[in-house]
């Protein structure tokens, strides 16, 4: 049984772009990255650490705090979908073009806000920047790099974690230094305008060669192809999965380290092993996804994801939580590296957009799940079945996954 062949010309209706010279490919790839550096900098920084602490300030109190602290993840769920099926209509450039306007302009109505209320209002419009712009940039990814898309992707989104990682160094440093809400948000608003500056001078590379335009599609059949294909819903629900696993770990790894005596320094190093090693290996894997096939990197990242938060409960150190942090994190790196590149493996270049943008939503959901529905396990049971059931997840997707790929692998793409 073998993977589906990377972007087979059998599905799709439109010419794949021959590509630039190399020399252009780089620069075009390198300003991706540092867009996508600067944006999710941008964005992480309007709430890693001074949003809490703001929102405090205002006097928001019990639910506002929460709506506050949701409002922005709100849109991803509502509009990757929408957003990548109008970049397959409308240009990958336009929308992501659009998605970086928010980020540039939403920096600035943080600094009128008096009330909680306008301050939710403020992150639901905030959270449409990184809604559109995730999965639209990555389909921009996938069609101008068709046979090493798992690879740049997966380069891509370490760049992307790298901006989320410093981001709340530097906010915090800015408003310890300066004691000023505001001079955080002007920060963050500085930020957002290099990364739509430096996006002006790359978009013109962005679609492809002249002269070489696939096929457009209505978003209603886009739609229907991809809800229509079960290799993408199946893919989706790995996506899904893991980050529902993500959104719990990052949240209650800290809190269980606490638990069994470690102090705030051994926890954070804990935590930052787990991240530095997603951060570091996306590229790695993405690059093996490439050319050992995405499923056997899918399979065993689920494996190798799943088994250390079974045995989490057995590590009341900080040797064996740091074992535990570091083989966690390498699982949800393989898988992620290779499912937005197998997504787009199967289907047609038409329709990147709106496939990518389904992958987006479901792993939105997944990861505002996760945290919930594990906080009611560990009041309920415990965090030894919390963890339990969080690698016994990913061990039950696995077949399902295996399943489903090799039936479609036998019926051809």
């Amino acid at each position: 049984m073998t993977d589906p062949p990377h972007d087979p010309q059998v599905n799709k209706p439109g010419r794949q772009p021959s590509g630039p010279s190399p020399n252009r490919v780089d620069r075009f790839f390198a300003s991706m990255c540092i867009v996508g550096a600067l944006a999710i900098l941008s964005s992480t920084m309007s709430k890693s650490p001074v949003l809490p602490r703001f929102a405090e300030s205002l006097g928001a109190q019990g639910p506002e705090l929460g709506f506050i602290a949701a409002a922005s993840t709100v849109p991803g769920i509502l509009v990757s979908l929408p957003a990548g099926s109008l970049s397959d209509l409308f240009g990958r450039r336009r929308v992501i073009l659009f998605s970086l306007v928010i980020f540039a302009t939403a920096p600035f109505l943080y600094l009128p806000v008096q009330t909680a209320w306008q301050l939710i209002a403020v992150r639901f419009y905030h959270g449409f920047a990184t809604a559109i712009f995730g999965p639209v940039a990555s389909a921009a990814i996938a069609e101008r790099y068709p046979g090493r898309r798992g690879e740049r992707i997966s380069a891509f989104s370490s760049a992307t974690r790298v901006g989320r990682g410093v981001a709340p160094f530097l906010g915090g440093a800015i408003l310890y230094v300066t004691a000023s809400f505001r001079s955080v948000y002007l920060a963050v608003g500085v930020s957002a305008l290099a990364a739509l500056l430096v996006w002006l001078g790359t978009s013109r590379d962005v679609g492809g060669p002249r002269g070489e335009r696939s096929a457009r599609i209505s978003i209603v059949a886009a739609w229907r192809l991809v809800a229509g294909n079960a290799g993408i819903l199946i893919a989706s629900l790995v996506e899904a999965s893991q980050y529902f696993v993500y959104g719990a770990f990052e949240f209650f790894i800290v809190l269980y380290a606490g638990s069994v005596g470690l102090d705030d320094l051994r926890t954070a190093l804990v935590l930052g092993a787990w991240l530095v090693t997603i951060m570091a290996t996306q590229p790695l894997f993405g690059w093996a996804s490439d050319r050992a096939g995405r499923r056997p990197v899918i399979l065993g990242g689920m494996v190798l994801g799943g088994v250390p938060l079974v045995l989490t409960p057995l590590a009341r150190g900080f040797a064996p939580l740091l074992v535990v942090s570091v083989a966690q994190g390498l699982g949800f790196s393989a898988v992620v590296s290779s499912t937005p590149a197998y997504v787009a493996d199967l289907t047609a270049r038409e329709v990147y957009g709106s496939a990518l943008g389904f992958l987006s939503t479901i792993m939105d959901v997944g990861q505002t799940l996760g945290p919930m529905v594990t906080g009611a396990v560990v009041a309920g049971l415990g965090y030894a079945s919390a963890f339990a059931s969080l690698g016994l997840l990913l061990f039950a997707v696995s077949p399902i996954f295996l399943l489903s790929t090799g039936l479609r692998l036998r019926k051809g793409p």
